[in-house]
């Protein structure tokens, strides 16, 4: 800790020979200071450090950009909302969808062409799958986005992930001065928690931008990001991810598609599935830790003239899971869950499109080791909120629900959605010919109780076992 009240390093002094002992400490390469203190992209920032951190920030600007770098400071230091400045979230990521990805591919509008393509692949898909699943449709409409769009669409969703997190560090960053000092340093923890939620915001931005780069739908991380019963396609990465395929645009188009109609089949007509997987990923994110002996000393070292180091921890990461059977049983729960949703949609797609689509078995394949390795946005959120949205268990979940549907028909497999207890644990996914010919109750005389006792019956049921082949 520094000798200066809460650790602020002061400013340097200004050189006794004033701006000529500036311009010979910059000829001698002295003063080497960050070219953007606030740890932030203005536009039209120079690259070269300054003993000035405003001439760095600002000496290359128009007029113009020099309002908009105020505007977003004010932003940075004024901001009294949640854990996470979405605003800037927003902003960043929009910012970062507009340079475009690594290959030089920029975003650009959906035309009218390739908005017909996408509703009449979304439309098939639809027809195809209705001898795949017993599920009906659960896409009211197609829409075809575009990468702004999709960042557009989504952020609801990411705030609803990511605040839990980011919550956590905004308490912490108040919990780390002694209870004496809070007290007196009332302004000052108010600041840092606008800076932690500019920097999350900041970060949580870069990675929705990157990530829409990467992304083809609206279901690609297995959770449903976007409006309900909307299938979304996103026309220019559909075009990117097909691009070395050896394989004809339109049956990439229609294999995308396929998965992304069984997906809003899934969450459309399995009502308590998006809050079960939203709610484990709260429940593991209430097990996390935030490394305070980290944080603390972030804050002891912090300096106003340079707050990039906070958006660096944050970058390297802060969270570490609780090692506790809660904890353990909370992140299982989880990765099954995850595991079972896509396990299900790569089975029934695959059914669909094995009979009628000559380059299935290679889309299939291209799709699975792409889900599973993930990408480097998804690696930012993983350092960010200590979690990675990848099906550890896709492979087993899928050969699960493959022998279930030989095993029990269409209508036996999809019926289980019927009831989060009725799914398959992460144990049965170690041994699913046990669960596919576990006799299962007979829910029917249950059913049939319930209704009766509701007309003021009081006729006993007779709960019997029934084996899966009279299914």
């Amino acid at each position: 800790m520094s000798d200066t009240p809460f650790g602020f390093g002061l400013p340097p002094e200004e050189p006794d020979d004033g701006d000529e002992g500036k311009k010979k400490d910059q000829q001698s390469g002295g003063g080497q200071g960050p070219a953007n203190p606030f740890g932030f992209a203005f536009p039209g920032a120079g690259g070269s450090g300054a003993d000035n951190p405003f001439a760095a920030m600002f000496g290359s600007m128009n007029p113009g950009d020099l309002g908009a770098a105020f505007q977003q400071l004010g932003q940075m230091l004024s901001y009294e909302g949640g854990p996470v400045n979405w605003d800037m979230a927003r902003q960043i990521a929009r910012q970062t969808v507009s340079q475009g990805t690594a290959d030089g591919t920029k975003d650009e509008s959906v035309g009218p062409a390739e908005r017909t393509a996408v509703e009449e692949a979304v439309r098939l898909a639809d027809l195809w799958l209705d001898d795949a699943t017993s599920l009906p449709s659960g896409a009211g409409s197609a829409v075809a986005w575009s990468r702004a769009e999709w960042v557009e669409a989504t952020l609801p969703a990411w705030k609803e992930l990511v605040d839990p997190v980011a919550e956590r560090v905004g308490g912490a960053m108040g919990d780390i001065l002694p209870e004496e000092m809070q007290a007196m340093a009332g302004p000052l923890i108010g600041m840092m928690r606008s800076m932690g939620g500019a920097m999350f915001g900041t970060q949580i931005g870069q990675a929705v931008g990157v990530l829409a780069g990467e992304v083809v739908g609206s279901t690609d991380v297995g959770l449903p990001l976007g409006p309900a019963g909307r299938a979304a396609l996103l026309p220019l990465n559909v075009e990117a991810f097909g691009k070395d395929l050896g394989v004809a645009k339109d049956e990439v188009r229609l294999y995308l598609a396929l998965r992304e109609a069984a997906h809003q089949r899934l969450f459309a007509h399995v009502p308590w599935l998006r809050s079960h997987l939203f709610g484990a990923v709260e429940g593991y994110a209430r097990g996390i830790k935030v490394d305070t002996a980290k944080l603390e000393d972030v804050v002891g070292r912090f300096d106003p003239q340079n707050p990039e180091e906070l958006q660096q921890a944050l970058q390297q990461g802060m969270f570490q899971p609780e090692d506790t059977p809660e904890q353990k049983a909370a992140l299982a729960r989880l990765e099954t869950a995850l595991a079972l949703v896509e396990g299900w949609v790569d089975a029934v797609v695959h059914a669909a499109a094995k009979p009628r689509l000559s380059s299935a078995d290679a889309l299939r394949e291209t799709l699975r080791r792409r889900r599973a390795t993930g990408g480097p946005a998804e690696q930012t959120f993983a350092t960010l909120i200590g979690l990675e949205l990848r099906p550890r268990r896709l492979r087993d979940a899928s050969r699960l629900w493959a022998s279930l549907t030989d095993a029990r028909g269409v209508d036996g497999r999809d019926a289980l959605w019927a009831h989060p207890d009725m799914l398959p644990t992460a144990s049965d996914l170690d041994d699913p010919d046990g669960f596919v010919h576990r006799e299962q109750l007979d829910f029917s005389e249950l059913d049939k109780m319930l209704g009766e006792a509701a007309d003021g019956s009081t006729e006993k049921p007779d709960l019997k076992k029934k084996d899966d082949d009279t299914e």
